[in-house]
């Protein structure tokens, strides 16, 4: 019978004709015949065989041909449609891919039917399968369900009251009315109307709607952020808010955070009366004081967050107007022929750079995701070096005065990260002593127990301290506790941002240590960094660069391959390195880049982003290369510390990493020592 059934197949499909069979083989769709109750591939197309990792299965059974579908459970589902006769399809079903048995495993999402397939006597003589790779689909939904849920769990999770509005035009005029598109639980609970979304202005609170499109059509006219206090009659409720406009301006959004002060202004007036009547009230007002000091707290962390947004758009708008404005001039100047004016644009365009660069690190080093470097070091090595640049910050009216430990460990640490930490914390004892004193830089070896470890916020074992003292004005206890605090500050406005113990700490914790202070107000104040003792060999430190542009150029022969997605910094980067005498070579994901470093191309360096497009990152680049090139020297040139990618900053030896945005000639000068390391 399946000899007469398989001729007759046969017969049918040879007079399908050839276009037909080569639809067959080439569908994009993966198809397969199988034959009997024993489920034998009589057919499978090209996608079926890529789909299962085998070219193999066409005569055998699926017991045979796929021993891990059956142990998926699919031979069971077979079954049932080869008996009942009945097709089964599926949407998204999971297949975990095993070509080999004990081989490497691949997850697939598939949408599949079985179609019986019923002879002349009735019965079911195979099962037609169809259907289709959809894994990229179902990661996708997946992705963007989790990232939906995210979302509002941190929309959820703010303590404020928070939404978004839109305006519209209503019978009153153009903008004359808003709808709340979005609202976050906290909204209810501060403004004492539940289920906001969907409602509009003019029908939640007609009498009020005047003024409060006042307030927030002025900012959608103008794009201002304000804050202000206001009553919502409707609920009794005062609010403290603040508000925003969304870009771009034609969709007619604004933002809007705000908390409750009702029991503040409360409590407000309730001082007021107290200080009439003077102590009889003390007593039965004290629970309410204590409810008014709680909501001023509250009221000074959204003054913060205000003013750190504030101050970070002037900075960064100054900055940029001072890049733009210069390469406006650099271009105008070039139409008028007038070249010798550019070098001061081109200095005015660089300076400002800087300045970002430099505001940047600092907030990332608060949040611990500063781009870190570490190698062995000797403290003490650091410390001398930097001498004569803390006694000029500080001044003649301080005495510096330096107790190196006699046989200092060395730490593993970003050295240049550890200078700036131990400027921040010189320059803030020299602040602490405006009529001069004395600052003492310590360095010691400490072993640290379970109870000192607790107290401190480390794990037990060996550390290096290093400790800044001074003989100035000292700290309270309410100070100690919120100097780490970022953007705390007690110096006046404009003489500090308050990001820079914040820093300190930022990187002490990211350094896999911690930062600590001991205070006394009237006698002074010490800042240690406890930082882990290494037990490897510590490099030398590098005080001389390469300063002569003939200095950097290449010997001959080198070549280098960059590999960088952004193709403004990769033509930097290829140019300059060009114009020095080096062979490059261009890739714009790790794909391509792998191809060149298969090839028999000789490359003296790798220098590659961290974040690259395609599925393979800039480490997982140099981790395939060095498989046929394990001398291969690596720069990795990063935005910010993807720690995860970078190992946690441990890094293979011939691994190096540069922060963007960096100076060419410092790039030049960290190219050539790579390529001759030993020159």
């Amino acid at each position: 019978m399946a000899d007469t059934w398989g001729r007759k197949l046969h017969e049918e499909t040879s007079n399908i004709g050839p276009i037909l069979a080569q639809l067959f083989k080439q569908a994009p769709t993966f198809i397969a015949l199988l034959r009997g109750p024993e489920h034998r591939f009589e057919l499978a197309n090209r996608s079926y065989m890529k789909l299962v990792g085998r070219d193999d299965i066409v005569g055998k059974t699926l017991a045979e041909a796929l021993p891990d579908a059956v142990a998926q459970g699919f031979t069971n589902i077979l079954d049932d449609v080869y008996r009942s006769g009945s097709p089964y399809s599926a949407s998204g079903a999971h297949y975990a891919v095993q070509s080999e048995p004990g081989g490497p495993v691949t997850e697939r999402y598939l949408d599949f039917i079985y179609q019986p397939i019923v002879g002349d006597n009735g019965r079911v003589e195979a099962i037609f399968v169809e259907g289709s790779d959809v894994t990229e689909r179902t990661l996708a939904e997946r992705e963007r369900r989790e990232s939906e849920a995210l979302y509002k769990g941190l929309f959820d999770a703010i303590d404020e009251g928070f939404c978004i509005i839109e305006f519209f035009d209503g019978p009153h005029g153009p903008n004359s009315d808003y709808i709340h598109i979005q609202a976050n639980e906290a909204y209810a609970r501060h403004a004492g109307i539940p289920n906001v979304v969907g409602q509009k202005l003019r029908e939640m609170v007609p009498d009020e709607a005047d003024a409060w499109v006042a307030r927030y059509g002025e900012v959608l006219r103008t794009g201002k952020p304000i804050r202000f206090q206001q009553e919502l009659v409707a609920t009794g409720r005062y609010l403290e808010l603040a508000a925003v406009r969304i870009e771009p301006e034609e969709k007619r959004r604004v933002a809007v955070m705000f908390q409750d002060i009702t029991a503040r202004r409360r409590a407000e007036a309730a001082l007021a009366k107290l200080n009439a009547t003077l102590e009889q009230q003390v007593e039965e007002r004290t629970a309410e004081l204590m409810v008014a000091e709680e909501a001023l707290r509250h009221s000074q962390k959204m003054e913060a967050v205000g003013q750190l947004t504030g101050g970070l758009a002037h900075d960064f708008n100054n900055i940029l107007a001072g890049i733009s404005g210069s390469l406006e001039m650099m271009s105008t100047r070039l139409a008028q022929g007038r070249v010798g004016d550019l070098e001061r644009y081109i200095n005015g365009a660089v300076g400002a750079t800087k300045r970002a660069a430099a505001l940047t690190q600092r907030l990332l080093a608060f949040s611990r995701r500063q781009t870190l470097d570490p190698k062995p070091l000797n403290i003490n090595t650091l410390v001398d070096g930097m001498l004569d640049l803390i006694t000029r910050s500080v001044g003649p009216a301080i005495e510096v005065e330096t107790v190196g430990a006699a046989g200092l460990w060395a730490t593993n640490v970003d050295a240049g990260q550890l200078e700036n930490a131990l400027l921040n914390l010189c320059i803030n004892a020299r602040d602490a002593m405006p009529g001069g004193g004395k600052l003492t830089i310590e360095t010691c070896n400490r072993w640290i127990d379970d109870r000192a470890a607790r107290m401190r916020g480390l794990e037990p074992g060996q550390y290096v301290s290093l400790c800044v003292s001074d003989t100035g004005t000292g700290m309270s206890q309410e100070v100690i506790d919120r100097a780490f605090d970022p953007f705390y500050t007690t110096k006046p406005i404009g003489q500090g941002t308050g990001l820079g113990l914040s820093m300190v700490y930022g990187f002490a914790g990211q350094s896999g240590g911690a930062a600590r202070i001991y205070s006394e107000v009237g006698k002074g104040t010490m800042i240690c960094l406890y930082l882990p003792r290494h037990s490897g060999d510590v490099e030398l430190m590098e005080i001389e660069s390469l300063a002569v542009t003939d200095a950097l150029r290449a010997d001959g022969g080198e070549t280098i391959l960059v590999v960088d997605d952004e193709p403004l910094v990769r033509m930097l980067a290829v140019e300059e390195l060009q114009d020095l005498g080096y062979s490059v070579i261009e890739a714009e994901d790790g794909a391509s880049a792998l191809r060149i470093l298969n090839s028999a191309r000789d490359i003296s360096l790798l220098i590659t982003d961290v974040g690259l497009p395609g599925g393979m990152n800039g480490r997982q680049l140099a981790d395939a290369a060095r498989v046929k090139r394990p001398e291969l020297e690596v720069l990795f040139i990063t935005g910010y510390a993807e720690n995860a990618v970078l190992n946690h900053g441990h890094l293979d030896h011939g691994m190096h990493v540069m922060t963007k945005p960096f100076q060419l000639d410092a790039f030049a000068q960290r190219v050539k020592a790579l390529v001759h390391p030993k020159q």
